[in-house]
């Protein structure tokens, strides 16, 4: 029997079956999943028993495309639904068709659905753009008719946009350091002005130097040239408004009026234009000179201006103590500062004076008045234009009526307490309005006093450590104020420290004495009394000077 050759046993073991074999050998092996190939029959006795092999590479026969094309997706799966695929034999599957069916599925008909979302809704999107463009427009014209009516039952114009206020255009709070800027003031606390009030005081000595010199050299003082000195003296925008404001406070402090034909050297005003002037109201002696604003002058003036500004914000807080529940009245001479719950920074800004306005000269504004003076000059076609124009520019304007500054809005009442009785509030509240009062009346004497008062109790206990360290029964006064300044938390100069130290001698004389012994004074502590007791007798006391 002749040996076989390897090349006819491959031969055998590819699945080709186009071409036949000299000898047909039945091949055991899974049947693939992806080919419906026929079942094989059983196999004979004689053969082979060897495991199952993998398929084999197709032969040169079948054409299959290279990796890269098979990443493509054919024609067949991109095509849309109307079009069936091309019929394939059951039995004879073709490679293409197969992997055809594998891309369709691992696709899961994107493509197909993409193609029809593009193709279908197109029309429907425009139109529905269309429909939400014509209905915003809708809403806005009826956004606008509604504020327009609401304006008109109200009676109340919006506010222009160049007020000045101290809001941004957008409603903006103030910044902090203008709504706190009464609490960030150094020292006892006293009739602080509010933060616009002080910028106007600024401005006003600013203005007040300014004029001065142009009016002790006999030149015609104008708003121009004022304007440019102040914002360079100041850093900030000044204005007619702050002029008018300024007008407002202190009405006998200049006299302002329109002239023409003031010698100016700027290009951008002509001689012919109208100014607004500014010349100072001085008294004047009989039988002397034209007086001069002089540094005294300068000084009374800006006196008057900050008295009168303390009176405004006198008002606002008499208004805001009339609110009150109780309400309270405080004497104008015994008032050293404000209320505790007033805003002070909340204050109304000053309504603004009227200055004198150049006279009215003729100008052609709108198109009704280019139509009557030009009537006779056009043709038959741009009046009629015109007159189309003008009806529709014209727009009944409601007049603009200022706003009247109200006085600062008192606190809400609080709500009633449940199972409290009326009377022991009434007392509660009774008791805090007079503490208020006398904490409005007081001194600043008293307030520093009150403040040492304070720091007592923990002065004492500072004062008896010193003396157990240093292990004397007296001290000179140098030395004990150089140790308690030293060992105290805050900062405070020795003079300050021995005017504690005679106030607490002045209250407690059996537990700290002072002894005048030629140039000396020297200390003397009595450090077997009880420093507990010591400190609740100083903070006692400190209580009823506060009360007072």
């Amino acid at each position: 029997m002749a040996q076989r050759r390897l090349t006819d046993f491959f031969a055998r073991r590819r699945p080709g079956v186009s071409t036949t074999l000299p000898r047909a050998k039945p091949a055991w092996r899974t049947p693939s999943p992806a080919k419906s190939a026929p079942c094989a029959a059983a196999p004979g006795p004689g053969s082979s028993r060897k495991r199952a092999r993998p398929p084999a590479e197709p032969t040169r026969d079948e054409r299959v495309p290279p990796a890269r094309k098979r990443l493509r997706l054919p024609a067949d799966a991109v095509s849309g639904p109307s079009s069936p695929p091309a019929p394939v034999s059951p039995e004879h599957p073709s490679p293409q068709s197969k992997e055809t069916k594998k891309a369709a599925r691992s696709a899961g008909g994107r493509p197909c659905l993409a193609a029809q979302e593009n193709k279908v809704p197109s029309k429907v999107t425009l139109s529905e753009l269309k429909s939400c463009l014509q209905r915003a427009q809708e809403l806005g014209a009826r956004v606008q008719e509604l504020k327009a009516s609401a304006q008109k039952d109200a009676g109340e114009p919006s506010a222009p946009e160049d007020e000045g206020c101290l809001e941004g255009p957008c409603g903006e709070q103030m910044p902090a350091y203008q709504r706190f800027h009464a609490l960030a003031q150094p020292g006892p606390p006293g009739l602080v002005l509010p933060y616009k009030y002080q910028v106007l005081a600024e401005m006003f000595r600013s203005m007040d130097t300014i004029v001065g010199m142009l009016y002790n050299r006999s030149e015609t003082v104008t708003f121009a040239k004022v304007k440019q000195g102040v914002q360079d003296m100041m850093r900030k925008r000044f204005e007619e408004r702050n002029v008018g404001q300024i007008k407002t406070v202190y009405p006998g402090s200049y006299h302002f009026r329109q002239e023409r034909f003031v010698p100016t050297f700027k290009d951008g005003i002509k001689r012919s234009d109208y100014q607004l002037t500014i010349e100072p109201l001085l008294d004047q002696q009989a039988g002397s000179a034209a007086p001069q604003l002089t540094a005294s002058r300068l000084l009374q003036r800006r006196q008057v201006f900050s008295q009168n500004l303390v009176a405004r914000v006198r008002e606002h807080h008499r208004a805001f103590l009339a609110s009150l529940n109780p309400p309270m009245e405080v004497p104008e001479d015994q008032l050293t500062r404000w209320h505790p719950r007033f805003n002070v920074d909340g204050v109304p800004d000053i309504e603004p004076a009227e200055l004198p306005q150049p006279p009215a000269v003729e100008k052609l504004t709108t198109a009704q008045e280019v139509l009557a003076r030009a009537r006779s000059l056009m043709s038959p076609r741009m009046e009629k234009a015109l007159s189309d124009l003008a009806q529709r520019t014209a727009e009944p304007s409601s007049p603009r009526s200022p706003s009247l500054a109200q006085p600062a809005t008192p606190p809400a009442a609080p709500p009633a307490l449940k199972g409290v009785s009326q009377a022991l509030l009434e007392r509660i509240r009774a008791k805090e309005a007079q503490k208020q009062l006398a904490q409005m009346t007081r001194r600043p004497e008293q307030e520093q006093r009150l403040q040492r008062l304070e720091r007592l109790p923990e002065l004492a206990r500072v004062l008896r450590g010193v003396f157990v360290s240093e292990r004397k029964p007296a001290l000179t006064m140098e030395v004990a104020c150089a140790r308690m300044v030293g060992s105290y938390r805050a900062a405070m100069s020795p003079g300050e420290m021995e005017k504690h130290l005679q106030l607490l001698s002045e209250l407690l004389p059996d537990w700290l004495s002072l002894h005048r012994i030629r140039t000396d004074t020297y200390v003397k502590l009595d450090k077997a009394a009880d420093l507990a007791g010591v400190m609740e007798q100083l903070a006692r006391l400190a209580r009823a000077e506060e009360t007072l």
